[in-house]
């Protein structure tokens, strides 16, 4: 079987102290939890509404105002996360932060305020840890489900079995967008409404047949519009508790287009915080209901942030959705595994020879082994430029368990493991630059190494770095290979012109009269 790292951890005995904080376009939510036999004990869970995608103006530009307020909000979340590990936490960024032009701004000044990074997912990952949190909070229920989130910016679509996902939407329609979109000036008409509804109905015909003919059995809707909702539908007596219903959503409908405005929007179970961009959320909710033929939507507190700390309880192990994700792309683009193998093994050694040195640790390492596996991806399009079409291919498609930032550094590494290093793009990593550049470097030194595709990894090489330079050092049977030693001398070269050094001892000239 092959192993896809070599780097997993042994989980921890006893409690795990986890923590995630959920940059949402409407709220950010703060959940800290201790994670004990596949259980989550929370120990502190936190929500503010920030209202990020109100503060995106036509360019999508984020505003100073909503960056403060981020950052304001973030100050406050800030104590409950200073005794988690920075392995055990993560912050993710949504909708908002995914169309931001300028998100970087923000996200500089959140890392510093934390002291720790933020990853921004994809649409898709979003709905894979909505679909995961949804999934632990109702374990007991057998059968398919219809997954529903509807957030700031974007609303999330999954069906699935058990823990397993079988379909995975985001679409782009949030209670906060869809509020500035057709109720700006604050006004609530019957025509506005339906207007919203309809927007919201052409954005589910994009997926409308699919779903259906896939199917659920129970239709759950989890985050603030569908709380909201259920707990208005609740307090008047017009549906059970936990529970939307057809009929007490429409008579819902009816009430708020009767409010006439937002700032008169109030009613028994709806958060005052929350009045404004209710309205736009019901449209959305009501248009689910019509497209989807819907009679009731029960609400399930599980979401994104417990997805979140599910998937990180079970990352370096062999639960890690993410060697999952690098097996189906192997077999996807059909990468010869030995020779993927062999690389990978090969920058593996190379790393433990030199990790420590450079101070790069395992969470790092792992993404040199997993661009091992993967730097032969491009060759599935054309051998001409393969490592270009590899790093495009993994920057652009929807990885199940990666972020973005994570996605960007894979594609890197395959981008740089042959030919020109590519200056260009290194200089453009928002995040680890000097390191992702190494991990290149011993990369391209693997791939040089198996350049004969070998039945089995090359390990009979010594490395030494010093500072940002890097020794190598042949054995008899390697130093007298003339095409390896061009290979390298091409190889020193490149890192030349690129900045770096890489020498061969006993020097090129020399190793290469050992062949003569």
């Amino acid at each position: 079987m092959t192993r896809y790292t070599a780097m997993r951890r042994t989980p921890a005995q006893g409690p795990q102290r986890l923590a995630a904080i959920d940059l949402g376009s409407n709220s950010f939510h703060l959940l800290v939890a201790n994670y004990h036999d596949g259980e989550l004990q929370v120990v502190a869970k936190l929500g503010e509404k920030v209202q990020l995608a109100a503060g995106l103006d036509n360019h999508d530009h984020l505003s100073e105002d909503a960056m403060d307020r981020a950052l304001a909000c973030l100050a406050r979340f800030a104590p409950f996360i200073d005794d988690t590990p920075p392995s055990h936490l993560r912050v993710v960024g949504t909708n908002a932060l995914r169309a931001a032009v300028n998100s970087q701004t923000l996200i500089e000044r959140a890392e510093a305020l934390l002291g720790h990074g933020i990853e921004i997912i994809a649409g898709r990952e979003e709905a894979r840890l909505i679909y995961l949190g949804a999934a632990h909070a109702l374990a007991d229920v057998h059968g398919r489900r219809l997954i529903v989130d509807i957030g700031g910016g974007s609303t999330e679509f999954i069906i699935g079995e058990n823990f397993e996902p079988l379909a995975l939407e985001s679409l782009h329609m949030g209670c906060v967008a869809f509020t500035k979109q057709f109720f700006a000036d604050g006004e609530i008409t019957e025509k506005r409404f339906r207007q919203a509804e309809l927007a919201a109905m052409s954005e589910l015909a994009n997926i409308r047949r699919h779903y259906l003919e896939l199917g659920w059995v129970d239709p759950v809707g989890s985050s603030g519009t569908i709380k909201a909702a259920a707990a208005v539908l609740a307090a008047s007596g017009e549906s059970p508790e936990g529970m939307v219903e057809r009929r007490g959503l429409l008579a819902l409908r009816k009430r708020l287009i009767k409010c006439k405005r937002l700032d008169k929007v109030a009613m028994d179970g709806l958060k005052e915080d929350r009045a404004t961009v209710f309205p736009a959320g019901i449209a959305i909710l009501c248009a689910i209901f019509e497209a989807f033929d819907l009679e009731h939507m029960r609400y399930s507190d599980g979401a994104l942030r417990e997805g979140v700390l599910y998937d990180l309880a079970g990352r370096n192990t062999a639960e890690d959705s993410r060697l999952q994700t690098l097996g189906t792309l192997r077999r996807r683009y059909g990468v010869d595994a030995r020779q993927a193998d062999n690389v990978a093994a090969t920058a593996r050694e190379a790393l433990s020879q030199v990790g420590g040195a450079w101070q790069i640790d395992d969470d790092q390492g792992q993404f040199l082994d997993w661009a091992g596996q993967l730097h032969e991806a491009g060759l599935a399009i054309s051998h001409s430029q393969f490592h270009r079409h590899g790093a495009y291919l993994l920057e652009n498609s929807d990885l199940p368990g990666f972020s973005r930032p994570e996605q960007q550094a894979l594609a890197f590494l395959v981008r740089a493991h042959r030919r020109k290093f590519p200056t260009k793009e290194f200089d453009a990593l928002p995040a680890n630059q000097t390191t992702l550049g190494r991990l290149a470097r011993l990369l391209r030194l693997a791939v040089i190494l198996n350049h004969s595709r070998p039945e089995q990894a090359v390990r009979d090489f010594q490395l030494r770095a010093n500072g940002d330079a890097l020794h190598l050092t042949l054995t008899r049977t390697l130093s007298d290979q003339a095409l390896l030693i061009n290979d390298l001398e091409r190889e020193a070269e490149y890192q030349r012109t690129a900045g770096f050094q890489l020498a061969l001892e006993p020097p090129l000239e020399a190793a290469a009269n050992l062949h003569s």
